[in-house]
């Protein structure tokens, strides 16, 4: 017998299956590589005006280091997902923010938050 789609969201294209515990890690791990995205930007640009190229390496390696992280865990819950939908987004997901981590400068936080709310209308939290 499986889960009868009687709670929040059903029927509004939440995802289904083990949904919850999937779409909490990938949020969680968003979250995650957004914040620390954020700060060490802000280290990186002010080590760059300070002319501290240590610095302003060490925060883009941990920028870099963040995406990475983020991307392995969309793929793993990806992997984990039953529901095909979500399945699918992660996948995407990760394939997109795969292709953010290669150039810092090029990041756009626009399109970061662009990959968060899309999770987030999914898993309809």
């Amino acid at each position: 017998g499986g889960a009868t789609g009687t709670g929040p969201g059903a029927g509004s294209g939440a995802a289904g299956g083990n949904a919850p515990e999937v779409c909490a890690a990938a949020q969680a791990a968003g979250d995650t590589a957004v914040r620390t995205y954020v700060e060490e930007l802000g280290k990186m640009v002010a080590a760059v005006g300070a002319n501290d190229g240590t610095a302003a390496e060490t925060a883009r390696k941990r920028i870099t280091a963040a995406l990475t992280d983020w991307r392995a865990a969309l793929r793993r819950e990806s992997g984990r997902a039953e529901d095909a939908q979500l399945k699918t987004l992660l996948a995407d997901m990760a394939a997109e923010v795969g292709t953010l981590g290669t150039d810092v400068d090029a990041i756009d936080e626009t399109e970061l938050d662009r990959l968060r709310q899309r999770l987030d209308q999914l898993c309809a939290r």
